[in-house]
């Protein structure tokens, strides 16, 4: 008896669910008439995934993180050409605390989805895998246990790299906040 590990048209349907409340906690704190809805991101992602030739998606949390990868791209570029039509607002970035808080209880407004994207950035440079960690954690949902899974590390190493990670972020970003305070 083999145990093929399902092909991502087979996974799409098992996965569906999680990914619809992926999406649907980033898009909860938008306004109501947002031009992106959680179906709309989450097909759109994975069809993103289909057309790239390269991708092979290997199981549940693979399939997951990939995803996830996606939105974060695509809400990303959203957020930017948004930024782009009306030049930032005005609006105060959300504190790490808060923006950490808001992954498990609901969405991140663009704005600060923006500036976590540039700080991810900018720690991927210095720790690629507590990046990865962050991405994991933070856009895709995924558990300590199903990012040591995805990863193949141990949980603790994972969650040590998600706490560098976090405390890491939260001087970048307040010192992203007092550089802007200042000017």
């Amino acid at each position: 008896m083999s145990t093929k590990e399902p092909g991502s048209a087979e996974l799409f349907p098992v996965i569906y669910g999680e990914l619809r409340r992926v999406a649907g906690r980033y898009l909860s704190r938008e306004r109501r008439n947002h031009t992106l809805q959680p179906t709309a991101l989450v097909h759109e992602a994975w069809l993103k995934l289909q057309n790239e030739r390269r991708v092979q998606v290997h199981g549940r949390t693979h399939g997951l993180a990939l995803a996830a990868q996606a939105m974060r791209r695509l809400l990303v570029d959203h957020g930017r050409h948004q930024k782009r039509d009306k030049r930032g607002g005005g609006v105060a970035p959300m504190p790490l605390d808060d923006l950490l808080n808001a992954a498990a209880t609901g969405a991140v407004p663009i704005e600060d989805l923006l500036t976590l994207e540039a700080a991810l950035t900018r720690l991927e440079a210095e720790d690629p895998r507590a990046a990865q960690v962050v991405a994991l954690r933070f856009f895709s949902g995924m558990s300590s246990a199903e990012v040591a899974e995805h990863l193949q590390l141990s949980v603790r190493t994972v969650e040590s790299d998600w706490t560098f990670a976090k405390a890491w972020l939260k001087r970048e970003l307040s010192g992203e906040k007092n550089r802007k305070d200042q000017q």
